[in-house]
């Protein structure tokens, strides 16, 4: 069986199924260099608009591969790239929203992080629980944590390994909103499908520029913004999209 499995069900989404059930869909190298493959392969594809990336029902990722993490070394890491998979996913340019169901710890509260929007089953758990094992968070645990929460909850969860549920996630801006477990994949597709109604260019353009706020001062930031909203007035979309309001009907976005 293969650790991820892609599908396109059509309308501009895909949707990437974390698939090791019998371990809480814990991370390996088999998953990290497949989870690479497809986001560098949806990044490159033009019919993909919007992705949704998944577990099961138990967890969306219950943490690293701790049998396999356990006989590498730190030339292991090296050697295996091991941060092959995040800059993937970092460097995506189409939408990404992660469907949380049960746990999503260690690797696999990053893994939602890396994505652009996290809608959370009511029985999710968010946790970093590196130290309990001798290690501490190395896929932006510490880092974006910390963006997403703040210092001091980010401290709490870090520090001591606790989890929190999904409701505490959503009032420290963990996650993006709360829906019922069984509604969550549902509501993911939802939110993806809107998305690649829209123009593509303006999304990739909106996306890239709020990503930019991490590491800009504010006003390298709105000069950042003001680029990207400038350079928009010359695509057939902005054309399209203006044109549709002002006649009353609904847009028909080519990606030009």
């Amino acid at each position: 069986m293969p650790a991820t499995i892609l599908e396109k069900p059509g309308h501009g989404v895909a949707v990437v199924r974390l698939n090791r059930p019998e371990v809480r869909n814990a991370i390996n190298l088999e998953m990290r260099a497949e989870l690479t493959a497809h986001f560098l392969g949806l990044a490159a594809d033009a019919d993909v608009r919007a992705i949704v990336i998944t577990g099961d029902d138990r967890a969306f990722v219950g943490g690293a591969d701790i049998a396999e993490m356990s006989k590498l070394n730190a030339a292991d890491h090296l050697l295996n790239d091991m941060m092959n998979v995040w800059h993937a996913i970092r460097a995506c340019p189409k939408p990404i929203i992660a469907a949380v169901q049960g746990y999503a710890l260690g690797g696999g509260c990053e893994l939602a992080m890396a994505s652009d929007i996290i809608v959370a089953g009511e029985g999710a758990r968010f946790g970093q629980p590196e130290v309990r094992v001798g290690i501490m968070p190395g896929a932006g645990g510490t880092q974006r944590l910390t963006r997403a929460v703040g210092k001091f909850q980010a401290m709490r969860m870090v520090l001591t390994g606790e989890l929190v549920g999904a409701a505490e996630a959503l009032r420290m801006g963990l996650v993006s909103e709360v829906v019922a477990d069984a509604d969550v994949v549902g509501r993911a597709m939802e939110v993806a499908q809107r998305i690649a109604e829209l123009p593509p260019l303006a999304i990739v353009r909106a996306k890239e520029s709020i990503l930019a706020a991490d590491n800009l001062a504010l006003d390298a930031g709105l000069a950042y913004e003001r680029k990207g909203y400038q350079l928009l007035f010359s695509t057939d979309d902005q054309k399209e999209g203006m044109k549709a309001f002002l006649e009353k009907r609904p847009p028909r976005f080519k990606g030009a």
